[in-house]
């Protein structure tokens, strides 16, 4: 059997921009990154595809605090389902077109997702997701004072408000994953990091209201799936140390030593590339072989060992 490659997608990686960000705008982006994803099951991957949704969980709650005088307002959780829905409609449509174009017989499938997360974990009395736009700081603090929002500065990109963001503990749907990825099918899942849920005394679900981390989500799902590769698309070709400064380097290759080293040494920002290197290390430390981080358009090289930065035990 073909080798497995799970390939996390970042929300933000389908709005280019503050001036194209519209829904027939993610649509370019969306088709443009499935492009990449088709040519590497061309040359005979099988892929998994998992996606953020920080910036479009932004957008839904922001029509629901505009319309709140006439409507209900959309919990997180429900926020995080029409998300999966709408951007695993996106990915779902454009590889089925890329694969009519270049006749492959395959088949692309989108499965909302719920993971489950601990009930009393520390992240919901200590917000940290970002999600939504960008804002400048007076904004973000207007918003907050108004709306009872917590802002955070992210990553020198400008603020953004911040949710909890409970570690994930479980995929609920992972036989139903496994099953469809066995039977052939291109799956897209765990989308946004997954529904976050909680079970009861009597082991029975209900969703909370949060925001998983995908990449952290996407490691699960690479680790329970026994993938070769895990793969995070992002809005730079490879991984920088000393990031923003005179000495700024590319780095083709890091141990998992080497990347625990330099996490912990701050190198890396919370709101932007200390997650994905956090994800890589936790795929790795749990049997991974291989993690990249690049660009959508650096994908298939990167998967061949051609570009990107690697985690490697």
């Amino acid at each position: 059997m073909s080798d497995l490659i799970v390939l996390a997608i970042g929300g933000n990686s389908l709005i280019r921009d503050d001036q194209h960000r519209t829904v027939p705008d993610q649509w370019v982006l969306a088709r443009e990154t499935c492009h990449h994803v088709a040519q590497i099951i061309a040359a005979g991957h099988r892929v998994v595809v998992t996606h953020g949704n920080g910036p479009q969980v932004g957008f839904i709650i922001r029509r629901s605090e505009l319309a709140r005088h006439e409507l209900h307002p959309v919990p997180l959780d429900s926020c995080d389902a029409d998300t999966q829905g709408a951007i695993g409609y996106m990915i779902q449509q454009s590889l089925e077109n890329e694969f009519l174009r270049r006749g492959i017989k395959r088949s692309a499938v989108a499965l909302v997702t719920q993971v489950e997360v601990d009930a009393d974990s520390p992240a919901f009395t200590h917000p940290s997701k970002p999600i939504g736009a960008f804002m400048d700081e007076a904004t973000a603090k207007a918003r907050a004072a108004q709306e009872g929002w917590v802002v955070h500065e992210d990553a020198g990109r400008g603020w953004r408000r911040v949710v909890p963001s409970p570690e994930p503990r479980a995929i609920v749907e992972i036989e139903a994953i496994r099953a469809l990825v066995d039977a052939g099918f291109v799956v897209t899942a765990v989308g946004g990091g997954g529904i976050p849920v909680v079970r009861d005394a009597d082991g029975l679900l209900r969703g909370v209201e949060a925001v998983i981390d995908k990449d952290l989500a996407s490691s699960l799902l690479a680790i329970d799936l026994g993938a070769d590769q895990f793969v995070i698309s992002t809005s730079v070709e490879k991984v920088f140390l000393d990031f923003h400064t005179p000495g700024q380097r590319a780095v083709d290759r890091m141990t998992l030593a080497e990347a625990q080293r330099h996490l912990a040494d701050g190198q890396f920002g919370e709101g932007s590339m200390a997650p994905k290197i956090r994800a890589a290390i936790l795929y790795i430390e749990g049997g991974g072989r291989r993690a990249v981080i690049t660009c959508p358009d650096q994908l298939e090289q990167a998967v061949d060992g051609a570009a990107g930065t690697a985690i490697v035990p």
